[in-house]
C-alpha cells in the first residue's frame, strides 16, 4: 500500500528508486583501567595514522567526483585528527585518567559532538557531524571493526539511513538515486554533498523511517521534503515524466543564471550567496552569485583551538573578497556567545542562551577581541568590495558603539601606515522583533539592513526550530513574521537604504514573488538555489507582487501564505 512521509527537503530534485538500508553498527567501547599509558597512546597514534590514510583516499574520491570544494571537508577531518582539543585531549585523558584509548575516544567524541550540536547557528551545528564522523572512524579502527560496504549500493538505489556522514556520502557509487535519513539538517556536509552530486535528499523523518523496508520502491521529492513508499504504476509513470521535465528546467536555469536578475517590469533584484566557510566560495561562483549576502565568520573561531589572530582572520577575509572582485561581500561580525561554547574560552553557562550574552552583546563586552576582528576586516577591505554587518542588534546605542570601535580601528591602522578602503558600507542584521519594530530608528544609523528570518521567526513565534515538539510551529512564512519583514522594508525605503534577506526563506523560489512584493531588493541564499530564484525574479511583476504581499499579511497562518504564493 502506497504511503507518503513528510521530512525536510535538504537537496532538491525528484527521483525514483529502490530502498537500500545503509546500516551502521554503533560501536560501543568498554572502559577499563590501564597501567601503561605510553603503549595506549602509541595504539591511538597508530589508529590516527590509519584514519588519515583512509580519509586521504576518501578525499581523492570526493575531489574526482565533486571537485576540490567538496573534497575540502576532509581537510577539516585531517585537522581534527591533529587537534589538541580533540585527539590531544584523548591523549591527556589516557595519561591522567588511566583509561583505555577506545573508551577515551568514545567519550571525547561524544562530548565534542554534543557541544557542536548545541550551537544555535545551523552551519556550526552541522560540524558536529564531522566530529562524530572522524571519532567513529577512529573508534572502529581501535576496535578492529569494519564499516558498511558501499558496493551494496547499485544504480537506482535510494539510500536509507539513521544518519549519513560526509565519509558515507563521498563513497556513494555513480547512479545513487536519492538519500533519506531519520536525522540531519540542510546544512550538514552530507546534505551539501548530496546537492553537489545532484542527489535529492529528504532528512529528518525520525522514527517514521522504520516504515521503509529494503527493496521498497521509493519516490524522493527533495523540493517538497516528501517520500512515497511503493506508489502505484500511474504515479510511477507520472513521476518519470516530471523527472525528465525538471532535469531540462534545471539545466536551463543554470545557463540563464549568468545574467542579472531583473523583474518583468525592470526592477533590479540582487541575488547573493550565503557562505559559511572558504570552501563555499567555488560553488557560489559556479552558480553565478552576484555577491555574498552573508559570510559567517564563526568557523574561524569554532574550528580553532585558540582565539584567531588578526593575521589569521585577515587571510580568510582577503581570500573571499578577492574571489568576488567588485561584487559586494557582506561579512557578519562574530555571532557567538553563551549558546556557542569554545573549548579555549571560559564562557559562562546561561539558562536561556538564545536570549543571552551573545553576538554584538558579547563583542561590545569584549572590545579587545572585537577590535581584532574589525582590524582584520579593515585591512582586508582593499582586496574587494567589503560590507560589514553587525548581528543581533536591538537598539541604536549598540550600533553607535560598534561603529565607534570600527572608526577607532580605522584610525589606528591609518596611523600605522596600513591602507584601508575609503568607503565600507556598515549594516545590521534584523533578527530580533524589536529591531524590526524600531527599524525606522535603526535605519538612520546604517547603510543597509539584512533580515535574518531564521532567528526572527524563532523569536517572533517563540518556537525553537531545533525542538521537534514545537517544530510544526516554526514557519518563516507566518503572517506575523511577514509583517515584521514589511515593517523593515518600509523603514529602509523611507531612509533610502538597501534592505535584503539572508534567512532560509530567501532561498525558497516559491516565495520569491512575495518577498519582492514586501519590498526586498536583495536575496541571499545557499548557492545551489540561486539559478531558480533568478528565474522567479524574471517572471515577477512588481505591481502584482505588491498585491500578493498585501493579501499574504492578512492571512491566518503560514500554510495559507504558502498556498497563496504558489497560486500567485
Amino acid at each position: 500500500m502506497s504511503q507518503t512521509l513528510q521530512g525536510v527537503g535538504a537537496a532538491p530534485g525528484l527521483k525514483l528508486g529502490q530502498a537500500v538500508w545503509w546500516r551502521k553498527e554503533k560501536p560501543v567501547a568498554p572502559s577499563r583501567t590501564i597501567t601503561d599509558p605510553k603503549s595506549e597512546i602509541e595504539k591511538l597514534d597508530q589508529a590516527i595514522a590509519q584514519a588519515k590514510e583512509q580519509i586521504e583516499k576518501l578525499r581523492e574520491i570526493a575531489a574526482e567526483r565533486m571537485g576540490e570544494e567538496e573534497a575540502a571537508v576532509f581537510d577539516a577531518h585531517f585537522a581534527f585528527l591533529d587537534d589538541p582539543a580533540f585527539t590531544g585531549e584523548m591523549k591527556n585523558r589516557i595519561e591522567n585518567q588511566k583509561k583505555n584509548a577506545e573508551a577515551v575516544c568514545q567519550d571525547v567524541t561524544e562530548e565534542m559532538g554534543a557541544l557542536m550540536a548545541s550551537l544555535d547557528d545551523e552551519y556550526m551545528k552541522a560540524r558536529a557531524d564531522d566530529i562524530r564522523d572522524v571519532g567513529s572512524r577512529l573508534l572502529l579502527i581501535l576496535l578492529g571493526k569494519q564499516p558498511f560496504d558501499p558496493s551494496l549500493l547499485t544504480p537506482g538505489s535510494v539510500v536509507i539511513a539513521e544518519e549519513l556522514t560526509p565519509s558515507d556520502t563521498a563513497q556513494f557509487p555513480e547512479g545513487v538515486a536519492g538519500m533519506v535519513t531519520a536525522k540531519g539538517s540542510k546544512t550538514a556536509h552530507a546534505a551539501i554533498m548530496a546537492r553537489t552530486l545532484g542527489i535529492p535528499a529528504v532528512l529528518g523523518l525520525g522514527s517514521k523511517i522504520e516504515q521503509i523496508k529494503d527493496g521498497d520502491t521509493i519516490v524522493v521529492d527533495g523540493d517538497k521534503g516528501t517520500i512515497q513508499i511503493n506508489p502505484d504504476q500511474d504515479v510511477i509513470n507520472r513521476v518519470r515524466t516530471q523527472i525528465e521535465q525538471q532535469e531540462k528546467a534545471r539545466a536551463l536555469a543554470l545557463k540563464e543564471a549568468k545574467a542579472e536578475a531583473k523583474t518583468a517590469d525592470g526592477k533590479r533584484i540582487q541575488v547573493f550567496a550565503n557562505i559559511g566557510s572558504l570552501s563555499d566560495i567555488e560553488i557560489a561562483l559556479k552558480n553565478h552569485a552576484e555577491g555574498v549576502g552573508l559570510f559567517r565568520t564563526e568557523f574561524l573561531y569554532l574550528e580553532n583551538d585558540h582565539w584567531p589572530t588578526e593575521e589569521e582572520q585577515y587571510q580568510a577575509y582577503a581570500k573571499v573578497l578577492s574571489s568576488f572582485g567588485e561584487r559586494p561581500v557582506v561579512i557578519r561580525t562574530l555571532d557567538i556567545g553563551g549558546d556557542k561554547e569554545l573549548p579555549y574560552a571560559k564562557l559562562p553557562k546561561e539558562e536561556n542562551p538564545f536570549l543571552g550574552h551573545r553576538a554584538i552583546r558579547f563583542c561590545l563586552a569584549n572590545p579587545d577581541l572585537f577590535k581584532t576582528q574589525l582590524r582584520a576586516l579593515l585591512r582586508a577591505s582593499v582586496h574587494g568590495n567589503l560590507w560589514i554587518m553587525f548581528p543581533m542588534i536591538e537598539n541604536c546605542s549598540e550600533i553607535r558603539q560598534a561603529k565607534a570601535l570600527l572608526n577607532e580601528c580605522r584610525e589606528e591602522l591609518i596611523s600605522e601606515g596600513v591602507q584601508v578602503a575609503d568607503k565600507i558600507p556598515v549594516g545590521i542584521m534584523v533578527e530580533i522583533p524589536a529591531a524590526a519594530i524600531a527599524a525606522d530608528l535603526l535605519a538612520k544609523e546604517v547603510d543597509f539592513m539584512s533580515i535574518g528570518t531564521n532567528d526572527l521567526t524563532q523569536y517572533t513565534l517563540a518556537a525553537d526550530r531545533g525542538n521537534e515538539q514545537v517544530a510544526h510551529l516554526y514557519d518563516a512564512a507566518h503572517p506575523a513574521v511577514l509583517r515584521l519583514v514589511k515593517m523593515t522594508c518600509d523603514a529602509a525605503a523611507k531612509a533610502n537604504i538597501l534592505v535584503g534577506m539572508c534567512g532560509e526563506l530567501a532561498g525558497d523560489p516559491s516565495m520569491t514573488e512575495l518577498l519582492i512584493g514586501l519590498g526586498l531588493a536583495e536575496l541571499s541564499m545557499s548557492a545551489s538555489t540561486i539559478p531558480e530564484v533568478k528565474q522567479q525574479v524574471r517572471s515577477t511583476d512588481t505591481a502584482e507582487a505588491k498585491k500578493l504581499a498585501e493579501q499574504a499579511i492578512l492571512l491566518e497562518d503560514g500554510d495559507q501564505v504558502r498556498n497563496l504564493a504558489k497560486k500567485g
